[in-house]
This record gives structure tokens, C-alpha cells and sequence, in this order.
């Protein structure tokens, strides 16, 4: 018995338990048992995308990317510009985000799916799903690696296995798997595990050769995504955790990915300067802004950090309730926090509370304390805190942090502090249950990718104060009114964008593509006067907006000829038609409308030279001289409309 002053003894640390000579006997197969059978669930998860199309963002990278659909010959074009250029063909518009974007690799392999397959979608998708099992077997490897069943018992090979179910069945890497360009996150991941495999192995082993194609997978990751840069920090940690004491050996297994990094990052700089940049100031890039006097300004410090705060809170909720899933969370999906809000500081707490876990578990070389940092180190990256990233969150953000925690439950299912043996009922139960809720809402969720009027008009349920996405619905919304044939349809749907594309501007009174598309839809519905406005404020808050500027005359023009032969408002549609000739010279259709407008009201000069401009413009078409031919003969000069007459019947 100790005695009455004696102090309480200092808790251990959570060490290996004595190996089962069965269980190392039998492991090897049960692990290889065990791998095939993660590899093919992840992989039957994402089986019923393989037949959707692209989606989204697959235009950048694949289907309207300059470089990738040259296949092979593209290639030079992917290395030497930021990642968007091949899509915007402009430099400046390339840097819409703040600090550009250089991720090649995954371009390279859309580059090289097309020279081989041409634009098949099946194939991106396929790729896409294949990537992803490897990814969830490198997982549960590199688990193997860092808890090895021989040195911390059975429960280890069913914590990684537990972990890589949970991280392949999540929802919330539908974005990253369903969606083609997502690949960028996979490989990113897949590179960033492989160089995290092969400094375990090199220090299991003690074959430091291995750091070398350790560093070249982390090189990869980061020509896949810069998130791959926050292995530099896990990677030291991760030794230290399974037993490098020395700093100084930590800090030599480390040199050679930090060459890795120091390459990249001379690349990236090479290519897209070293300055990051101020953030845009434009709402759908950059969501920290807000109106004050009529126009948008940055949030205050406090405004920022606590709207960033909360939103870190919701990465935490959709990991662990995942049930409304959507692609977009811009502004005003999430708005303006502040710290009067209590849920700012329930994530707040939340997040100290996991920082504390994680400092503890470190110093104690506690597994849980590890998975904490698995999941706040890759997060860091992505939060805003650090670096804008030009939405609040997203859920293929969450894909790199998630492995810490899917390792973390993994952990929690069959703690390694447990003797060996096999896994309790009640545990197994409970974990089949989570992951079958999981898988089944994964399944349910990934229909929703198969194309982007799906895709927009699913997601708008969930996220009707995104801007963007109130836009990109209208947009899909006049798109599909395009391909229907019932006209009672037609009109329902036009109706339905236009409501959809006020919403957009009420959230975001400078958003010039959703006055476009409002204008498109007034258009199509014949509605002259209300295009003509929705074109005009287009182009007020976005001078020089290309299709605003192709549209308004055509919107003018059919205004024109709407006034004259409807209206009969000859005087209103000289007006309308002579703007569209402004804006849009020599088009010969305005020109005839014109034409005809000015001489039914008997300015029989004006119409000989509108005619005239016109039959220069299309001098094989007949009703061209015709045309002429009849000014001649209203102005009292038949011998001109005869010579002009005998020119067009030649023709025909």
C-alpha cells in the first residue's frame, strides 16, 4: 500500500502490447485479405458514376482546356502555364484567384486520356474510381506502417481497416471522386501518402534509400495540389511518433522532401511570379467581402476570422452528420459572421479542444493525439487563416484533412491499448452500421454529379443563397429550355431561370453573367424591352463584358423589328435599329430592317443606303438587290430599280 503523502504516479504512455505468435503467423494474409477487399468495396461505392458526363469544372481542365484536348501536343502548354490559362486563354483572367493555381499532374492525364481515348467521360470516371481504391489502400498501408500489428497487437490491423472503410464510404468525398477534375485532390493524396509510406518503411527498415522515391511522391502530390506541402510538417511528426528520437536524424530523413518542396515551389514561382497577391476584389472569387455604400469591401480582421472560424465548424458537422451535401457554399451560402454569434464559438471551443488533444497526444505518443494532427495540419492549409482560398469551404477541401478523421474512429472502434483478440460483436456491429449509413448515403449522392442541370438544381435545395449557384441554375435552366420542344415547357423553364437570376443579383448587385442570363431569358421569351435592360445593367457594372455586347444588338434589333411590324411604331424602331447599328456595323439583317423602316417612312434616301450597305455585305443573296431595287423605284428612279431588279433575278 503507498503511503498516505506519497504522489499519484504520472500516467504512462500508451505503448505496444506483447505480439500474439498467432496472430503474426496469420497476419500477412489477413492483411493482403483485408486490402483486396477495402480496394474493391471503395471501388463498387463510385460503380454508378461510370456512366454520368462531365461536370462542373471538367470545362476548365478537360472538355474547353486549350492544352488537354490537344492530348500529347498539349503537354508543353500544361507545364508552362497557370492551370486555368489553357481554359481562360488570357493570363489575367488565369489569376482570378488569389496566388494562381499551378497543378499539372492531373492535367497531364486528362492530356493523355484524350490522345489515347478521345473526350470519354467513362474513362475520367473510371480512372477517377480506380485512384480512389489505391488511394484508400495506401491508406490503410500506411496505418499498418505506423501502428504495425506485431509491435501493437490485433486491434491495429482492425483500427486501419475500420479507418479505410470509414474514409472510402464518407460522402463527403463525392465531390473529389464523382467529379472528373477531382482527380487533382486523389492524386494529391495519393502522392502525399506514398512519400509518408516510404519514410515509415525507410525507418521500419532502415533502408534510408527509400526517402529518395518518398520525396519524388511528394513531388508529384505537389504538381497535383499545393496542399501537399503540409506533409512537410506531418512528416517529422509522424517519425518522431514511431520512435526517431533524435532530431537531428529526423531533420536528415526530412532533407530530401524538403528538396522536393524547395523544387516545386522554384517552378511554381518560374511560372507564376512569387508574389501570392491581394485578394480579388470580386465576390464569386474572393467571399470575404461585403457591401457598404453601395459597393463591396473588405471584412474587418474580426469579421473574417469569425466567419472563417464558423466555417471550419461546418467542415467538423458535415464530417460527422453528412446529410446536406452540396457543391457550393460561396456567398451567401455562408454569410457575415461575428463573435456574438454563438456557433462561431462553439467551433471555436471545438477546435482549442482538438489543438489540446493533439498537443497531449503528441507529447504522450498517443495514436488519437496523432490523428488529430492528420486532420488539423492538411485543414490548416485550406481554412483561410493562412491562405485565401476563394470560397469558405468546400467539400473536396475536406478530402486530405478527412484521413485523420477517419483514423481517429478508426482508433476510437479498437483502441491499441486493448489487448489483442478478436473484435467485440457489439464493436462490429456498430461499425458496420456507420459505415452502411455512410455508403448508402455516398450512393445516394453520387447521381447527383451526372450532369450539371442535375447537379445545379439538386444543390440549389441546399444552397439558395450561393449566388454562383442561383446563376448556374438559370444559366442550365436556359440551356435545357433550348433543347425542348413542348412550348409550354419552354416558357416554364425561362420563367423559372429568370426568377432564379434576379435572386443572383439581389445577392451580388454586381454580378454581370446573371443580368447576361436574365437578359438571354427575357430574349427567348420575346420580352425585347426587359432584355435590353438586363443587357444594359451587364454591361454598367461590367463595361466591355463580351456577350453582354454580342446580345443588345440582337436584343435591339428584334426590339426594332417588333415596334414596326407588331407595333406599327415605325418612328420607336428607326430608334431601336439604329442603336443596334451602332453597336453591331455592317449586320446585314439590321441593315434590311432599316432599310425597310425607312422607307415605309418615305426617307427613301436613308433606305437606299441602308439596302446599299447591305447587298455590299451579301452581294450573292438576291433579296439583297431586290431590295434595293424597290428604294430605287420609291424614289423616283426606275432605271436604277430596273438595273438593280435585273441583278437580283440573276441570281436566283
Amino acid at each position: 500500500m503507498a503511503k498516505p503523502n506519497q504522489r499519484p504516479q504520472k500516467a504512462t504512455r500508451t505503448e505496444p502490447t506483447t505480439p500474439d505468435p498467432v496472430a503474426q503467423r496469420q497476419l500477412p494474409k489477413a492483411v493482403r485479405t483485408y486490402a483486396g477487399a477495402l480496394f474493391l468495396f471503395a471501388s463498387l461505392l463510385y460503380a454508378n458514376t461510370l456512366g454520368h458526363g462531365y461536370t462542373q469544372d471538367d470545362a476548365i481542365v478537360i472538355t474547353e482546356n486549350m492544352f488537354t484536348t490537344q492530348g500529347i501536343k498539349g503537354i508543353p502548354g500544361i507545364l508552362q502555364y497557370d492551370t486555368f490559362y489553357g481554359f481562360f486563354k488570357e493570363p489575367g483572367k488565369a489569376r482570378l484567384v488569389a496566388g494562381g493555381r499551378y497543378r499539372p499532374f492531373s492535367l497531364l492525364t486528362f492530356a493523355l486520356e484524350t490522345e489515347l481515348f478521345g473526350q470519354s467521360p467513362f474513362i475520367g470516371h473510371l480512372v477517377n474510381i480506380l485512384l480512389f481504391g489505391a488511394c484508400c489502400l495506401l491508406f490503410f498501408y500506411v496505418l499498418l506502417r505506423l501502428f504495425p500489428p506485431d509491435q501493437w497487437g490485433q486491434n491495429a490491423l482492425y483500427a486501419a481497416f475500420a479507418a479505410g472503410l470509414l474514409f472510402a464510404a464518407h460522402p463527403i468525398h463525392v465531390e473529389a471522386v464523382a467529379n472528373i477534375k477531382g482527380r487533382d485532390e486523389i492524386l494529391s493524396l495519393l502522392g502525399s501518402l506514398g512519400a509518408l509510406y516510404l519514410a515509415l518503411s525507410a525507418f521500419r527498415n532502415k533502408n534510408y534509400l527509400l526517402h529518395i522515391p518518398g520525396a519524388l511522391c511528394l513531388f508529384a502530390a505537389l504538381l497535383s495540389k499545393e496542399n501537399a506541402i503540409t506533409y512537410i510538417a506531418l512528416l517529422p511528426l509522424t517519425l518522431w511518433f514511431v520512435g526517431q528520437r533524435s532530431l537531428g536524424k529526423i531533420g536528415l530523413s526530412l532533407l530530401p522532401y524538403l528538396g522536393a518542396a524547395a523544387v516545386f515551389l522554384a517552378i511554381r514561382g518560374a511560372i507564376l511570379g512569387w508574389s501570392t497577391g491581394a485578394p480579388p476584389m470580386e465576390f464569386m472569387n474572393n467571399p470575404y467581402l461585403k457591401l457598404v455604400g453601395g459597393q463591396f469591401v473588405a471584412f474587418s480582421p474580426l469579421e473574417k476570422f469569425a466567419t472563417a472560424l464558423y466555417a471550419l465548424g461546418r467542415y467538423l458537422q458535415l464530417l460527422f452528420f453528412p446529410l446536406a451535401l452540396t457543391h457550393d457554399y460561396y456567398p451567401r451560402h455562408i454569410d457575415l459572421m461575428h463573435f456574438g454569434d454563438v456557433r462561431v464559438w462553439i467551433s471555436g471551443l471545438a477546435y482549442l479542444g482538438l489543438i489540446g488533444v493533439g498537443v497531449y497526444g503528441a507529447k504522450r505518443r498517443n495514436p488519437l493525439g496523432i490523428a488529430v494532427w492528420f486532420y488539423l495540419v492538411p485543414l490548416s492549409i485550406v481554412s483561410n487563416l493562412v491562405f485565401p482560398v476563394g470560397t469558405h469551404l468546400a467539400e473536396r477541401l475536406a478530402f486530405m484533412p478527412s484521413i485523420g478523421f477517419a483514423m481517429a474512429l478508426g482508433l476510437l472502434f479498437f483502441p491499441l491499448k486493448k489487448p489483442s483478440g478478436s473484435p467485440g460483436k457489439l464493436r462490429l456491429a456498430l461499425l458496420g452500421t456507420v459505415v452502411l449509413l455512410l455508403s448508402v448515403r455516398t450512393i445516394a449522392r453520387n447521381p447527383v454529379w451526372k450532369d450539371n442541370f442535375t447537379l445545379f438544381t439538386t444543390d440549389i435545395q441546399t444552397s439558395p443563397n450561393s449566388a454562383k449557384l442561383r446563376n448556374a441554375v438559370a444559366g442550365s435552366l436556359v440551356d435545357r429550355s433550348r433543347e425542348e420542344k413542348d412550348s409550354l415547357v419552354q416558357v416554364r423553364l425561362l420563367r423559372e431561370a429568370i426568377g432564379h437570376a434576379q435572386r443572383a443579383t439581389e445577392l451580388h448587385p454586381f454580378y454581370a453573367n446573371a443580368f447576361l442570363i436574365q437578359g438571354n431569358a427575357h430574349f427567348y421569351l420575346k420580352e425585347y424591352d426587359q432584355a435590353i435592360t438586363a443587357y444594359r445593367k451587364a454591361l454598367e457594372v461590367s463595361p466591355g463584358y463580351k456577350e453582354a455586347l454580342e446580345n443588345l444588338p440582337l436584343a435591339l434589333r428584334d426590339a426594332g423589328r417588333y415596334a414596326g411590324e407588331v407595333r406599327g411604331d415605325l418612328p420607336g424602331a428607326i430608334v431601336l435599329l439604329e442603336e443596334a447599328d451602332r453597336l453591331r456595323p455592317n449586320d446585314y439583317e439590321i441593315l434590311r430592317l432599316l432599310g425597310i423602316a425607312h422607307g415605309m417612312s418615305q426617307n427613301h434616301q436613308e433606305a437606299i443606303r441602308c439596302f446599299t450597305q447591305a447587298a455590299e455585305l451579301s452581294p450573292t443573296l438576291p433579296d439583297a438587290w431586290t431590295n434595293l431595287s424597290t428604294a430605287y423605284f420609291a424614289s423616283g428612279n426606275p432605271a436604277k430599280g430596273q438595273e438593280f431588279l435585273r441583278k437580283a433575278q440573276g441570281l436566283k
